[in-house]
């Protein structure tokens, strides 16, 4: 993160001692990145925060990853997918690469405690509201937030009742940033970044849970999935403080980068992870030049997967293709892409557009998760295409 924070109660100095009202020293935990050489936080836990009781592996189904072969342009309807379970374990996976899975949920259950050891989490709600509890506290979140949760955050979804909570899981394995561009050597955004540190929400006070007795804890880690008993609640956290902590951003306070001609995806770019960047498609005034094309070249970006999933709005480039909200397209490296047929000539003279997209781009090819294959459209890789429509099944 790029800039420090104090909640709760913290003492003048690290590393000192700490007392609680009755005498006993709090917990100090020290929550860093990189071997103690990036971001990290400090927590003052009412209890020890190592106290486990038992430990058991935990059975999960295989992934099912497939390679996308033949190499085809693909699209999924997410929404095909069936409502319910909670946000955390009702998750479906859809791509993923030794970099990064990209997975939908649309839970309505509250989940269990969880922490994810492999890497960062970021969370766009497409809709549905929510509450996220963790050890440093809540955060509310709404349609159109992004949220990032650090490795190995302890946490739990709690989505409000009467309609699911839809959202677009990306689960790093590693840690995810601003870009290094929008960022000043102390770590300040500079004046150019489409945010600021006013557009970033991190929780303002603690969560104490009160709860006695044994609780368990959903760890997802490299080798699997285990599950700790504690011996009390880790919501025990009376302050912390330090640059490593969740946030949340909306979209919408994502500011546009237009231009006199077509500006290249970059400008987009929100979050960057290994191997991978995050882009947010927001509306904004197509460019001014009086001959400018404003919807994207076609274009073959040789290191990377494209993916684009579709939140609101009309999205110009994909008109005619079946496109609509919550579908999510995959553009492979390897293959040429660009606008639908007729999608430069409607857009010509158009003052802007309102689309509204996130997009995941990879520097290494993704495979087929179950939840792309059960909802994949058989026709999308021929939309560009006048041509007859090639056999049943070719499109697997």
């Amino acid at each position: 993160m790029p800039y420090y924070r104090s909640v709760g109660q913290v003492p003048p100095k690290r590393h000192t001692q700490f007392r609680q009202p009755d005498g006993s020293l709090y917990a100090e935990e020290l929550m860093g990145e990189e071997g103690f050489t990036s971001d990290a936080s400090l927590l003052y836990h009412r209890r020890l925060p190592t106290a486990i009781v038992a430990a058991e592996p935990v059975e999960a189904e295989p992934d099912g990853l497939v390679a996308n072969h033949p190499l085809l342009p693909r699209h999924f309807r997410t929404h095909q997918l069936k409502a319910g379970g909670d946000p955390v374990t009702g998750r479906r996976l859809l791509l993923a690469n030794p970099d990064v899975r990209l997975a939908y949920v649309a839970g309505e259950e509250p989940s269990g405690l969880y922490r994810n050891a492999i890497g960062d989490e970021c969370v766009y709600v497409e809709a549905g509201r929510a509450r996220l509890e963790t050890v440093f506290g809540a955060l509310d979140v709404a349609e159109g937030d992004y949220v990032v949760i650090p490795t190995s955050t302890t946490h739990r979804w709690v989505p409000e009742p009467g309609a699911p909570q839809r959202a677009l899981v990306v689960e790093a394995a590693g840690h995810l940033r601003p870009p290094r561009r929008y960022l000043s050597d102390a770590g300040q955004f500079l004046e150019h970044a489409p945010y600021c540190e006013r557009d970033l929400h991190p929780p303002t006070e603690p969560l104490v849970a009160e709860a006695p007795g044994e609780v368990e804890v959903l760890v997802r880690h490299r080798a699997g999935l285990t599950r700790y008993t504690y011996d009390h609640h880790p919501f025990d956290v009376v302050g912390w403080d330090g640059c490593l902590y969740p946030y949340r951003l909306s979209i919408h306070d994502f500011e546009p980068i237009t231009g006199r001609l077509h500006q290249p995806p970059p400008v987009h770019q929100t979050f960057q992870g290994p191997n991978f960047v995050v882009c947010s498609f927001v509306p904004r005034l197509f460019d001014y030049h009086p001959l400018a094309v404003p919807v994207p070249y076609n274009h073959a970006n040789v290191d990377s997967d494209e993916v684009i999933f579709y939140t609101g709005g009309d999205f110009m480039s994909r008109a005619g293709s079946g496109i609509g909200q919550g579908s999510i397209s995959l553009h492979p490296s390897g293959f040429t892409h660009g606008p639908q047929p007729g999608s430069v000539e409607r857009a010509l003279g158009k003052p802007g557009t309102d689309e509204l997209a996130v997009m995941v781009d990879t520097f290494r090819p993704l495979d087929l998760g179950p939840a792309a294959r059960d909802t994949q459209a058989a026709d999308y890789p021929w939309t560009w295409s006048k041509g007859p429509q090639p056999p049943a099944g070719s499109a697997r």
